[in-house]
């Protein structure tokens, strides 16, 4: 018997990639449903070879149901996951709601499966920030035969990450700018076309944006929290994908032929770095897989045991979609559900 489950915000990226992932994985479930706002009602929604019409949040009973893989933003999640998980339905959130409540497990399944186990505390998992993801999981090898001291991040995002209608500006700017029309700023801060903007959420009191203390405050939850991190968090004119330049500092000595022994050998990772041109995993080359790239590994002679490294991953998948489906398998695998 397969599990029950539910998909919020089934109309968004995030939630028709969790449509497409529970298909192309072969997820063992009996039902699932489409939920969205009373707006999307009936609006329909693929799932492999069929069609799911969607059901709206509001009205929707949760008796019965396993998981709850939730991907309609932070207010709707703090107004929601508490009332879904009441019904014993476990919530698998991706907005960054729930990620620092220390009630509730923050999980990447290749990097922290046993935190898992705190979920019953108010049945609901909070899925990382998308570039938390990939560079937990390429940091957690390197992290186990010599601890990390310390990450310099710096990340190239891309448009999907803001939704929707973000790729869209993209999208109709780089038209104008060809035809010669009028570049209309409504998404973000600047032009996004044939441009890259150092700000991505909010600005805080001590200059960083959200994003960057997200990347922070994330990795020490997940990986370690005596790890020290900085984070300088840019959106680029791509649509899907994320990149990171990631320097990572070391407690102990690790070589690069160490390095890339483990992380080949690692969950989750394809090593991609042949030292010639074009030898290396780009954002293009992740997009729609599932796996994280790591590729331009080599010596950072700056620090006493430093290693430098190019990290790539499909937001939309690994970065959110996949790792919630992930967990809820892990889950299952557990015994923890259904």
């Amino acid at each position: 018997m397969g599990l029950k489950i539910a998909v919020v915000g089934a109309t968004g990226n995030v939630g028709r990639e969790m449509l497409n992932i529970l298909d192309e994985t072969n997820f063992p479930y009996e039902e699932v449903v489409a939920l969205a706002s009373r707006r999307s009602i009936g609006k329909e929604v693929s799932f492999g070879d069929k069609i799911l019409k969607c059901k709206s949040l509001d009205s929707f009973d949760f008796t019965g149901f396993d998981i709850c893989l939730m991907s309609a933003g932070g207010s709707v999640s703090k107004e929601w996951s508490p009332k879904i998980a009441a019904q014993g339905c476990v919530v698998i959130d991706n907005s960054s709601q729930w990620r620092m409540d220390p009630d509730v497990p923050l999980v990447v399944p290749e990097v922290n499966p046993e935190a898992l186990e705190g979920f019953k505390k108010k049945n609901i998992i909070a899925n990382p920030n998308c570039s938390t993801i990939q560079m937990v999981v390429a940091l957690k090898p390197l992290h186990e035969i010599a601890k990390i001291k310390r990450v310099v991040v710096a990340t190239y995002q891309a448009t999907a990450g803001k939704g929707k209608e973000a790729m869209d500006e993209l999208w109709t700017q780089t038209r104008a700018i060809f035809v010669n029309d009028e570049i209309k700023v409504e998404q973000f801060q600047k032009q996004i076309a044939f441009n890259c903007i150092p700000q991505i959420d909010v600005f805080m009191d001590d200059g960083a944006t959200k994003e960057e203390w997200k990347m922070t405050v994330e990795t020490k939850k997940i990986l370690d929290p005596k790890i020290d991190v900085i984070a300088t968090c840019v959106r680029v004119p791509t649509f899907v994908g994320h990149g990171e330049a990631v320097n990572v500092e070391f407690e102990s000595p690790i070589s690069v032929e160490q390095a890339f022994e483990v992380l080949e050998d690692a969950e989750g990772i394809v090593v991609m770095d042949r030292r010639e041109d074009g030898g290396y995993a780009t954002i293009i080359d992740c997009v729609g897989e599932y796996s994280t790239f790591v590729s331009r590994l080599r010596k950072d002679p700056t620090v006493e045991n430093g290693l430098a490294m190019w990290v790539v991953s499909d937001n939309l998948r690994k970065g959110a979609a996949l790792n919630a489906v992930q967990i809820a398998k892990l889950m299952l695998d557990k015994g923890l559900v259904g």
